[in-house]
């Protein structure tokens, strides 16, 4: 089991930023960042593996959000950079402990942060 716990949401303005933590219980195979928004399925944002720091995101973010981790503390980041209007939802972290090619696949998932960007 991986307890993950998200902080850093909340509101900004468009063309602000916001960087989100999620704090991992235990070391993963990888981590990532997902968001929904009401009568939408979860949405892929960004992946990133533990151990090489290989990553991926999705199209609509690529340029304006980085992933990292800081492998000695479990954590992981997204820092949100130009966000958008569209960007408005809540974010969750995700982590997986055993192997998988792909980043956007997890085991484990957070309870959820909101973001709010307004014009």
């Amino acid at each position: 089991q991986v307890q993950l716990v998200e902080s850093g949401g909340g509101s900004a303005q468009a063309g602000d930023s916001l960087r989100l933590s999620c704090d991992a219980s235990r070391r993963p195979f990888s981590m990532g960042w997902f968001r929904q928004t009401p009568g939408k399925g979860r949405e892929f944002v960004a992946g990133i593996r533990w151990n090489d720091e290989r990553t991926d995101y999705a199209d609509s973010v690529k340029g304006r959000f980085t992933i990292a981790r800081a492998g000695a503390k479990n954590t992981l980041y997204l820092q949100m950079n130009s966000l958008k209007l569209e960007d408005t939802a809540v974010y969750y972290c995700a982590a997986r402990r055993t192997y998988s090619s792909d980043l956007t696949m997890y085991d484990y998932w957070g309870q959820g942060t909101e973001v709010t960007v307004s014009s």
